[in-house]
């Protein structure tokens, strides 16, 4: 699975398994002013993918809005469209006044995860900083994390374990 798919995300050629049926994709959304006016670097967007890769995904697309409402839900219901997979999304979560990505992510979800989100929020003391949601698109499941390298990670990090599960539920799959 180390092997580049391109930009097109074609799978590989080898027999069909059970974990190829199963293949767990996701997209990373960079949500920050300054990564689109160039003064700073997507190093949390990098840190995701980088993340993601290790923890089994194939991370097939990464994208950068500007803050805001419009940018963050359009970007979503673009990146959800036929997409069965995560999406994380990093920066906008906190209290400053161009800080909209929970309202440009509730714009976009059919349904909150707030479960997701609360452990999301417990992992460090500056999660409760958060105002990040976790929500559902079709059988896409969307995660908002903080801006910040360590937190993006950290917040990825402490649902990991379930979201396998909850990806196989979406896709239609009786698990219980």
């Amino acid at each position: 699975m180390a092997t580049d798919h391109g930009a097109h995300g074609h799978q590989h050629h080898q027999p069909h398994t059970s974990e190829d049926e199963h293949r767990l994709a996701a997209k990373v959304l960079t949500v920050s002013d300054g990564v689109i006016a160039g003064t700073r670097e997507d190093r949390s967007g990098e840190a995701l993918g980088e993340t993601l890769a290790a923890a089994g995904y194939e991370v097939v697309e990464r994208r950068v809005v500007a803050d805001g409402i419009d940018t963050v839900s359009e970007a979503l219901a673009e990146m959800s469209t036929g997409f069965e997979g995560l999406i994380v999304s990093t920066g906008g979560t906190g209290f400053t006044e161009r800080d909209l990505t929970p309202e440009g992510t509730r714009a976009a979800i059919e349904r909150e995860a707030p479960g997701l989100a609360e452990a999301m929020r417990l992992v460090n003391p500056l999660g409760r900083l958060s105002r990040g949601v976790a929500g559902i698109i079709g059988r896409t499941i969307v995660l908002n994390t903080p801006g910040s390298t360590k937190g993006c990670v950290e917040c990825f990090e402490a649902v990991a374990d379930v979201l396998p599960h909850a990806l196989a539920l979406l896709a239609g799959e009786r698990l219980h």
